[in-house]
């Protein structure tokens, strides 16, 4: 399987992050390519990516998390400003042949993601 996959999980409550909105783009120059835009699922994965392996061929990417929104929805008490709003992790695809995984652990504190699926 090539591609990229997402997966989130809110460390803090132990579930998966259901319902946490976030997009895809891919970064050429100054222009960006939305790839997808959708919600973390049931499963904490991010639906869709599957049928755009296709579009991910070697470049810049970055996927955007709507913390803040999504923790405000679960109905937690967050400072103004948040502390993480809108989180942007960039990332380098360098060979399109293989698979790139990528597993949040989050909270409204902290996150931590690593490629995995190699």
């Amino acid at each position: 399987m090539k591609g990229i996959s997402i997966h989130v999980v809110d460390v803090a409550s132990g579930c998966v992050a259901e319902g946490l909105a976030l997009q895809l783009e891919r970064l050429d120059g100054e222009r960006r390519e939305l790839i997808h835009a959708g919600r973390i699922g049931a499963d904490g994965l991010f639906a869709g990516l599957a049928g755009e392996a296709g579009r991910c061929v070697p470049g810049v990417y970055e996927v955007r998390l709507q913390v803040a929104d999504f923790y405000r929805a679960q109905g937690m008490a967050l400072p103004e400003p948040a502390f993480l709003d809108l989180l942007v992790y960039r990332f380098g695809l360098a060979d399109s042949g293989q698979h790139y995984h990528l597993p949040f652990k989050l909270t409204a504190w902290g996150v931590s993601c690593f490629r995995g699926g190699a």
